[in-house]
């Protein structure tokens, strides 16, 4: 038992630490995943969706810090107690999301290690039942150091933490895992693969001696058969999903995509939505268009806001440009600041910016 303890502590503790530390790198990216649970179609606690960021920055820290506690032995009862609500609660969230189809992807590692619904529930499963183990066997967690120092670790383990959590919001983050990171070619991140496509069935239903029967195929109706009621697809088998399959840039019901991608020297304003955009952002946003131009950049904006909030934004602050439309989502993916900016030559993305690091972007 000793062993199986010590076993579960080590699993335990470094997963925790792993998964904490993989959010920490992008904290915007988890608080766009707690947005989603909060959201009226999943939860619907809606009151909490303002506090998504906070509480994502939060559980994170405290994920990575209980790891940390776990492993050193520090303050067993609460830390064991503490790490079995919180997987009780993610259980929770990830059996829901898995049983009634809410949430793709729970977020888990980020976007480093994605997760469909059920794998994340089976991990919480098992977390859980190595967290119980140990929540009836806490007399062989004993301190790894002595104990006056363990707090000192605590804190700077904690002071580490906020600190990250700040560089990343500040910036962008350490890591990108993201299928928009820098060196990736947008057209070829949305190519479909032709030989995996998706493998569908059809049921094709008949009334036979007043009784209904279907029968399946993989594509013409079946032989013998008189005629049909109706026939209904049914997805088999998933194919290839490209990295990128969100991505448009539309302006006035008109698709640019596949122009805009093919020039050179392309500077992108990303802002997902105007009305939550920083104002300090904003200001900043003519002194760059006026530098980007002068290096030979056409400059144009990506949003997901309607055009006369477009139209009133550049009034109020100054800077003019044209306004493309895009998947929100999609924005929210290519850069963690609202505004940022993406550079890109012959739709390959050679620069990502923060608008706090703008002035000092090599164009």
């Amino acid at each position: 038992m000793k062993a199986l303890v010590q076993f579960c502590r080590w699993f335990v503790g470094i997963l925790f630490i792993f998964s904490g530390l993989i959010k920490l790198n992008d904290p915007l990216g988890f608080s766009y995943k707690l947005d989603e649970y909060f959201s009226a179609a999943v939860l619907g606690l809606e009151f909490l969706q303002p506090l998504a960021l906070p509480l994502a920055i939060f559980l994170v820290i405290f994920e990575v810090v209980l790891g940390v506690m776990l492993l050193i032995g520090f303050q067993k009862k609460f830390t064991i107690w503490s790490l079995l609500l919180m997987i009780v609660f993610f259980t929770f969230l990830t059996f829901y999301s898995w049983a009634f189809d809410k949430v793709t992807d729970c977020g888990c590692f980020g976007d480093a290690i994605p997760l469909v619904p059920f794998e994340s529930f089976l991990k919480d499963v098992l977390l859980t039942i190595l967290i119980v183990i140990m929540f009836f066997n806490m007399k062989y967690i004993q301190p790894l150091f002595a104990k006056a120092s363990l707090k000192y670790i605590i804190l700077v383990v904690t002071i580490f933490c906020f600190a990250i959590a700040y560089y990343v919001l500040m910036h962008l983050p350490i890591l990108d895992f993201r299928a928009y990171k820098v060196g990736v070619n947008i057209e070829e991140g949305m190519a479909e693969d032709p030989n995996n496509p998706d493998v569908y069935a059809y049921d094709w239903y008949y009334t036979i001696d007043g009784k209904e029967e279907i029968v399946s195929t993989e594509g013409a109706p079946p032989s013998g058969y008189p005629k049909y009621d109706k026939v209904e697809p049914r997805l088999v088998e998933k194919g290839y999903v490209p990295p990128i399959h969100d991505f448009s840039i539309e302006r006035n019901g008109e698709d640019f995509t596949a122009d805009i991608l093919s020039k050179e020297k392309i500077a992108v304003v990303i802002t997902y939505n105007l009305s939550k955009s920083e104002s300090e952002g904003l200001y900043k946003l003519n002194a760059f268009i006026d530098r980007a131009e002068s290096a030979g950049y056409e400059v144009l904006a990506l949003s997901a806001s309607s055009d006369s909030q477009a139209q009133e934004i550049m009034k109020k602050y100054g800077f003019e440009t044209t306004f493309y439309v895009t998947d929100e989502t999609a924005l929210k993916t290519i850069i963690r600041s609202n505004p940022g900016i993406m550079l890109l030559d012959k739709g390959t993305i050679i620069a990502k910016s923060h608008w706090n690091d703008i002035d000092s972007l090599e164009l």
